[in-house]
């Protein structure tokens, strides 16, 4: 796969998950944040796995022990960012939580350094200022009415950040995204169901009313977006992948306002076009570096 066709579906990816912050805020009027995350994820679970076993059948060796155990670790990170993100929408607003979620965009490229040992391509770091001026752009650019679920928001970037650091280090190794997929997504069930269950109170009346939001988050914002962010990252890096997913913010405060009512400033659709620059010099600027230096 080509890296601009890797980059699309990032993209597509984040544009999915913009839709599925409208989703996962309005079924906190009828369900608990554990129980929505543990019944989005069962979802998910079931529409990947016939293309997990597909994917499985086709493979030419056995998955490693260290390919399952770095996929479970991705499947708690990704539990963990979710559920306290939920929280967070609990108290936040839906353009809010979509622009302080961004923030994995700042913290990706310093835990490739710590981490995977790598360092990003020079334009990776005026891009991630770039998209950083944008998404806080894109939120009105007030940061003085922070409140506990903003803070909530800004933890869970921080485990958005080891999940896409993760992806990165096990799926180009492995070669088993979609498998990777069913792995995250079941461990995000499992530990949803369960944590419900001991938390959380919940009857078939709550689920039926907000059954939309759980099949549109299961099918769409978890089992497709989250496997095309796999897929994606095999064919890119890091710091790259988390610019193009951070667009989630642009079209989380497009839907809010189309929606939920929810207003864009004017200052906000100038933060959109910084975030899209900073696609452009990331997908288009390390072509134009190579040329120069020739």
């Amino acid at each position: 796969m080509s890296r601009p066709l890797a980059n699309l579906l990032l993209l597509i990816a984040g544009a999915i998950w913009g839709m599925g912050f409208v989703a996962q805020s309005s079924a906190m009027n009828a369900i608990g944040p554990i129980y929505f995350v543990g019944l989005r994820f069962v979802i998910a679970t079931l529409v990947i796995a016939p293309f997990a076993l597909w994917e499985t059948r086709r493979a030419t060796t056995p998955l490693t022990q260290a390919s399952k155990t770095g996929f479970i670790q991705i499947g708690l990170a990704l539990f963990t960012g979710m559920v306290i993100q939920q929280f967070g929408l609990m108290y936040t607003t839906v353009t809010n939580s979509g622009f302080l979620t961004g923030l994995y965009v700042v913290m990706v490229p310093f835990l490739t350094l710590v981490v995977l040992k790598t360092c990003p391509h020079p334009l990776v770091w005026p891009a991630v200022a770039m998209t950083f001026a944008g998404i806080w752009l894109l939120s009105g650019g007030d940061l003085v009415a922070l409140n506990a679920g903003d803070g909530l928001t800004i933890a869970s970037a921080l485990f958005w950040s080891i999940q896409v650091i993760l992806i990165a280090r096990h799926s180009a190794e492995s070669g088993r995204p979609l498998t990777l997929s069913l792995i995250q997504f079941a461990v995000c069930a499992v530990l949803g169901l369960l944590g419900g269950l001991l938390f959380e109170t919940i009857t078939l009346e709550a689920i039926s009313k907000v059954l939309p939001e759980i099949l549109f988050a299961g099918i769409f914002a978890s089992g497709i977006a989250f496997s095309l962010q796999v897929i994606g990252q095999r064919y890119t890096t890091a710091p790259q992948a988390a610019i193009f997913l951070t667009t989630e913010s642009i079209f989380a405060a497009l839907f809010a306002a189309i929606i939920l009512g929810e207003r864009i400033a004017s200052i906000g659709y100038v933060g959109g076009g910084l975030i899209f620059a900073a696609i452009l010099l990331v997908e288009a600027g390390p072509y134009a570096f190579k040329r120069q230096s020739a």
